[in-house]
């Protein structure tokens, strides 16, 4: 596969990385947040299958066309801003998959409310919380990345 193919891939898989993320996240936020259960549980199966048609590829694909990369231009997985993305993409990642399982989660506690009639329990405003807290290093995280990629800045270790 040719360099300019591969980065055309990896930039492509971080758009969608990125847009899906930006835009589930503000789709689940404001349904998630309108206490309607009926809403809750249609937009928590769009925001958990996106996730997963979407999120998933690209998390994949991001980290094996980026060593590709790196590799094909002779650049060691220990430079600087190399490594300073994997272990922001690490920190992503572990924010990340938190909120896959509270999104799963709140879908759930939408549609049982929905399907009973109760109100939302409890434990779905916490679960939104930790959501909402969980989500903010991953985005911070997400756009140091982008900068990183794009100027490729001189970081000695």
């Amino acid at each position: 596969m040719s360099y300019l193919l591969l980065k055309y891939i990896h930039i492509l898989s971080a758009t969608l990385l990125f847009g899906t993320g930006l835009g589930t996240a503000f789709h689940g936020f404001l349904a998630f947040r309108s206490r309607d259960a009926r809403v809750v549980a249609a937009v928590g199966r769009s925001v958990v299958l996106a996730d997963w048609l979407f999120t998933t590829p690209a998390v994949i694909v991001q980290p094996a066309t980026g060593i590709a990369m790196a590799h094909m231009n002779g650049l060691p997985l220990a430079t600087g801003w190399i490594a300073l993305t994997f272990a922001l993409y690490a920190l992503v990642g572990v924010c990340w998959l938190p909120v896959v399982w509270l999104q799963i989660e709140l879908r759930k506690m939408g549609r049982a409310s929905e399907l009973s009639g109760a109100p939302l329990p409890g434990r779905y405003f916490r679960f939104l919380l930790y959501w909402f807290l969980l989500g903010w290093p991953a985005f911070i995280g997400v756009l140091a990345i982008f900068y990183l990629m794009v100027f490729k800045p001189d970081i000695g270790w």
